[in-house]
């Protein structure tokens, strides 16, 4: 017999130390579990594994869709579309159908207290009145009521003869009749209800009207609304009628008399369920944007014989989805699925006293029915995923199961305090019971350490009887030759006793008993092989510089690669003095990592450290620290932070090859005379290392002119100079000296080689005694400038 645990535990090692290395894979919360496969195991907003209530397959239909079921205490019945039926289904899983209208789907179900079944179908529809004509005959054991209807496998879909052969006649079960009881005149019939007189209430589209129809099918509008669909509606314990609209999102309140208020507003544009319970709280689910048109219409292919298909407008929230008719042809059905287009829901809860709170909201599940279980908590039926929630509360919720069908579309009164459930695609029907399963079952997610990896002990929250397995594989599929499942010992040495790869998995099974089996939470230790960090690029910027960042402390060691990876590099500053370089690495096992910055000159072997342990992947240092010349960095990542000296690992990456050159070039033999009325200037200019790129000349503290060298094409260490200026006139109207230049001299101002035009001569007298200051400068090609003067006087 198994040990049952009495309290909560921490399964926690004392001689196991985490090395830095090693590394953690936890699951403790809601939206962390809910990526696992339950089967019988139910998932708490808290992050609670738990048993689930007992649910049971009971039938699956031959039809494709189930809008709405209603029970007596005999059986369930349900409404489906693809083909339009009404099925009667024991408690037993024994069906027939009791009814098949020409239209193209039974809508909506309701059961009166003596019997009869009213069945509403849609679109153009109609509401049926179907009676018993006398008691079924009790099946024999292990076969169906006569006549039975074939039901497909629970683990398969509907077969489709694709072959066009003929196809049986229906047979309608013998014990049951219908017949027309009211037709509304309107194109939709969304819902129908009972009040405690045995009145029904019609609730239809288009117009936006309920009706109320006595035992004798007389009828009268009962409401009107200005919303065009009264989509959902409910009688609370006073007798009025709480209904829910499509364009607005309003719930009304209406008085037996037909006097109607609005409860509330939605923020959603669809009410798609509704529920009242015993203290009279009203539950209302909601679903669709308000900024999209409240009409959508979409266009459904009908099947015409031998003709062209003929579309109608379907009118909100209705998708057209393809089936098969006849001989496995193809046809369009008109579905009407709530919140078309929208991609989530919320549950609203009005108290008594009309207040509102919103109390469960969801991204991607719509609701499509709620109901309350047997202890009032209250049920939500979902889609696109089947799945059913019990909400206690606000932000307290359970992920209750998961059908195996897309969409959870109503609940029934069952047996013994359970719950009949129905789905669509496929339509089936399901027993929801009192009692928990006796065991069940969670499959994590697939983990991914995205490295070859060893598995170390598992810690566990758990209480009860919980088993844990484990098992692991290279590949992301688990049914791809991964290892079988392996026990951990919990109670003993909870090693995780599965082959080192690169992804795992693990299962707990809860075994019912006292205490009440749950799991709040699974970690699992792993070590990674370690592998060296990668360096992808690294670029050099001279003449940049990166801004000194505050640091505020030491910072963590990231576990996601991501954060290390793209960690922002800030943006460079002009600054001549400095050389710039930057880098991108990363590493696969996510460790801490720290740069060493190496440098080696043109002809040199040897790389000499620049800087080490540096932690982020840029760096900025003085151009001084190098003399002029070409050189290469290189970079050194290595992850020793992370690892014991014997297990750390290197990775490097050199740049491309730059230039650095601080030396300004010097100007040389700087000579000036002044030759008939002219000033004649000549030097020389040189660099150590770069190319002579531009010199300019000034006149008597006057504007730069650009120079061009003797041959005019500067591409050499070594340029020669050789030009003519006239002597500064004095100009009679402004009376200041003005340079004159010799026509054909080139000139042009300034470093930024702006070509200028020469300046003709002015017509004036010379000033004097005749002394004239000549400056010139000369720029390398890295904006090193070297000056000179000289000084010249006539004779």
């Amino acid at each position: 017999m198994r040990k049952l645990f009495s309290a909560f535990f921490v399964l926690l090692s004392a001689t196991l130390l985490l090395a830095e290395g090693t590394r953690t894979w936890e699951q403790s919360k809601f939206d962390e579990f809910e990526k696992g496969t339950p089967k019988g195991v139910a998932i708490r907003s808290d992050g609670t594994l738990m048993l689930a209530p007992a649910f049971k397959s009971l039938f699956t239909t031959p039809s494709t869709y189930i809008w709405s079921v209603a029970s007596d205490d005999q059986a369930v019945y349900a409404a489906s579309g693809a083909p339009a039926r009404v099925y009667r289904i024991t408690q037993d899983g024994q069906s027939s159908v009791i009814f098949a209208p020409a239209e193209l789907q039974v809508q909506s179900l309701v059961v009166a207290p003596g019997g009869t079944i009213y069945a509403a179908t849609s679109p153009d529809g109609k509401v049926y009145r179907i009676t018993r004509t006398s008691a079924p005959a009790k099946p024999a054991s292990g076969q169906p009521q006569a006549p039975p209807v074939a039901a497909p496998a629970e683990s398969a879909p509907p077969q489709v003869d694709t072959a066009a052969a003929p196809q049986p006649k229906l047979t309608l079960d013998p014990n049951y009749t219908s017949s027309v009881f009211f037709e509304p005149r309107t194109k939709y019939i969304w819902a129908l209800a009972l009040d405690r007189d045995g009145r029904l209430y019609v609730a239809t589209g288009d117009r936006g009207e309920i009706f109320r129809v006595d035992r004798n099918g007389a009828s009268s509008v009962f409401f009107k609304s200005d919303e065009a669909h009264i989509r959902a509606i409910a009688f609370d314990q006073q007798g009025n009628l709480i209904a829910g609209s499509d364009g607005s999102g309003l719930v009304y309140r209406i008085a037996p008399t037909g006097e109607a208020f609005v409860l509330y507003s939605a923020p959603k544009k669809e009410i798609t369920a509704l529920a009242v319970d015993a203290q009279g709280n009203i539950y209302a689910a909601g679903a669709g944007d308000k900024r999209q048109p409240t009409e959508r219409p979409i266009s459904t292919t009908l099947p015409m014989p031998a003709a062209a298909p003929q579309t109608i407008n379907v009118g909100p929230g209705v998708q057209a989805v393809p089936i098969t008719g006849p001989g496995g042809s193809p046809l369009q059905q008109a579905v009407p699925l709530p919140g078309l287009g929208a991609t989530g829901s919320e549950v609203y809860r009005i108290a008594p006293d009309g207040s509102p709170r919103r109390i469960w909201t969801s991204r991607e599940d719509l609701v499509y029915a709620l109901a309350f279980d047997q202890d009032g908590t209250l049920l939500a039926g979902t889609g696109n995923k089947g799945r059913v929630y019990a909400i206690q509360g606000p932000g307290q919720f359970t992920d209750l199961l998961k059908a195996s069908a897309s969409q959870v579309v109503g609940f029934a009164r069952g047996p013994r305090g359970g719950l009949y459930v129905a789905t669509s695609n496929l339509g089936k029907i399901f027993l929801l019971q009192e009692s928990d399963e006796r065991e069940g079952s969670y499959e994590s997610d697939v983990f991914d350490a995205r490295i070859f990896s060893r598995w170390g002990r598992a810690e566990v929250r758990s209480r009860g009887n919980v088993e844990l397995f484990a098992r692991s594989g290279n590949v992301d599929n688990p049914d791809r030759n991964w290892s079988p499942w392996k026990k951990i010992e919990l109670q003993k040495d909870p090693i995780l006793d599965v082959p080192a790869a690169r992804y795992i998995q693990w299962r707990a099974v809860l075994r019912s008993g006292n205490p009440i089996p749950s799991v709040d939470s699974v970690r699992v230790n792993y070590l990674s092989k370690n592998v060296a960090p990668e360096i992808d690029d690294v670029t050099v910027q001279v003449g940049y510089r990166y801004p000194i960042l505050p640091r505020t402390g030491p910072q963590p060691v990231s576990s996601d690669a991501q954060s290390q990876s793209f960690t922002p590099v800030p943006a460079v500053a002009r600054d001549k003095d400095s050389i710039a370089v930057r880098w991108a690495a990363r590493d696969e096992n996510d460790d801490q990592l720290t740069y060493s910055l190496y440098y080696r000159g043109d002809g040199e072997s040897r790389w000499k450290l620049l800087k080490s342990a540096v932690t982020d992947k840029y760096y900025s240092f003085d151009t001084g620290l190098l003399p002029d010349g070409g050189y290469n960095l290189r970079v050194i990542a290595s992850d020793a932070p992370s690892h014991s000296p014997d297990e750390a690992l290197t990775a490097l990456k050199e740049s491309a090859r730059f230039e650095v050159d601080t030396t300004p070039p010097y100007v040389q033999n700087l000579q000036a005379a002044i030759e008939n009325g002219e000033i004649r200037v000549s030097f020389g200019a040189s660099d150590t290392f770069s190319v002579i790129n531009n010199a300019e000349f000034s006149l008597d503290a006057g504007e730069w002119q650009y120079l061009a060298p003797i041959g005019e094409i500067s591409d050499s260490r070594q340029e020669n100079y050789d030009f003519t200026t006239t002597v500064p006139m004095l100009k009679a109207d402004a009376g200041e000296p003005q340079p004159t230049v010799t026509p054909g001299s080139q000139q042009q101002s300034s470093k930024d080689r702006r070509k200028r035009n020469p300046q003709p001569a002015a017509s004036a007298e010379p000033i004097g005694p005749e002394e004239h200051v000549i400056v010139v400068r000369v720029y390398d090609r890295f904006d090193n400038m070297g000056t000179a003067k000289v000084v010249v006087r006539g004779r």
